[in-house]
């Protein structure tokens, strides 16, 4: 039979605690007062299939356990570092403080186009994703180091923040692997 799908039973995963062992990709996703809990829960499972080190929490977004966030993150949410921060502003400081470059996802004068941000060596990122109606806060956009935007070419002005999130983890985390075996 030719490209067989394989069994779960098949795939080479490692368990949580391997995870919690693991090297992690320098990223930290920032979610910012996210209304849907199952895009939170989807955000959970792109972060742990692409060993993210930590995801914040912040404002109304809601934080496990909680089912809706359960059944989409599938128990990413024991493997997956996360902390509830109320404060966005006070977190992003905290961040830039310790050398982490902060990114919000937003369209906005200036931004950059995703395929053309940068990343560097031996440096820890943090991209923030904004609410699902008003997207990132315009205080959290300019604290932001970079504004990095996805291109898009339809009839539509955003797209869902988990897609969005699946995008940009997976673009960044190629450009990280690559300073990896540099």
């Amino acid at each position: 039979m030719k490209n067989r799908k394989l069994k779960n039973s098949e795939l080479v995963r490692i368990n949580s605690d391997e995870f919690k062992t693991s090297k992690k990709t320098p990223l930290i996703i920032i979610l910012d007062n996210i209304r849907s809990l199952n895009n939170i829960g989807s955000v959970f499972r792109t972060a742990d299939a692409f060993l993210i080190e930590k995801i914040y929490l912040c404002g109304i977004t809601a934080k496990p356990p909680h089912k809706d966030i359960h059944k989409t993150a599938l128990g990413a949410t024991d493997s997956v570092e996360w902390e509830y921060v109320e404060n966005t502003i006070d977190l992003i400081n905290r961040l830039k403080s310790e050398g982490v470059k902060v990114a919000s996802i937003e369209q906005a004068e200036d931004s950059i186009s995703l395929e053309n941000y940068q990343t560097h060596p031996n440096s820890i990122y943090a991209i923030v994703f904004g609410n699902e109606v008003k997207g990132v806060a315009q205080e959290v956009v300019s604290m932001s180091d970079a504004v990095i935007e996805i291109p898009q070419y339809g009839t539509k002005h955003s797209l869902n923040i988990s897609v969005s999130c699946g995008v940009v983890v997976w673009d960044l985390f190629l450009k990280l692997q690559f300073h990896d075996t540099q």
